[in-house]
């Protein structure tokens, strides 16, 4: 089994990628193999709606000036994927809505690629607007009809400065349980 983190921000090795990779180690001790893809510095371009993946129906995004098929093979060949993304004003950032907009499009194109995929978000905020976030990439998990795991309470992290997050003891926390979670419902899955 393969779980894709995908860190969307600005800052590589941040307070998102802590709280990603706090999620990966608890899947990692249970014999999952992972990997984490921060796409700081790597700018995608949000869907164009030209439709051209309900007319090709090949699994790609038509629009290939960047890695967006490159994520999307990623999120296909994975059995759970995680979306990691800080808080820009009450939102996910703009390359992880683009990651969302496409990745969704192609899917559902397709026939729903990534049906009955476990999805698990995770978000970093310095104060407020977490929970919007959390949202936005959860929504995107249930209309693709993936399979989303619980916590011990929304997979959130506080923290600005980069490692701050590591003070937050409860998010720190729900982002172990959180993978404790995932990895349990991966095997259930995968029986």
């Amino acid at each position: 089994m393969k779980v894709v983190a995908f860190n969307a921000s600005s800052r590589k090795g941040g307070n998102t990628a802590i709280l990603c990779n706090a999620v990966l180690e608890e899947l990692e001790k249970e014999g999952i193999e992972t990997q984490l893809v921060e796409l700081a510095q790597k700018p995608l371009q949000g869907c164009i709606a030209c439709y051209k993946c309900f007319k090709n129906k090949n699994k790609r995004c038509a629009v290939d000036k960047d890695a967006l098929n490159d994520y999307l093979q990623l999120m296909l060949e994975a059995d759970g994927i995680i979306l990691g993304s800080p808080t820009y004003f009450s939102d996910v950032t703009a390359s992880m809505k683009a990651l969302i907009e496409r990745a969704g499009m192609v899917s559902r194109a397709n026939g729903d690629l990534l049906q009955r995929k476990v999805g698990a978000a995770v978000v970093a905020v310095r104060r407020a607007g977490a929970i919007h976030a959390f949202n936005s990439i959860n929504f995107f998990f249930f209309i693709g009809q993936m399979i989303v795991p619980g916590s011990s309470y929304w997979n959130l992290g506080v923290g600005r400065d980069i490692g701050e997050v590591k003070d937050d003891k409860e998010g720190m926390e729900t982002m172990r349980t959180l993978g404790r979670n995932m990895a349990w419902l991966l095997k259930k899955l995968h029986a």
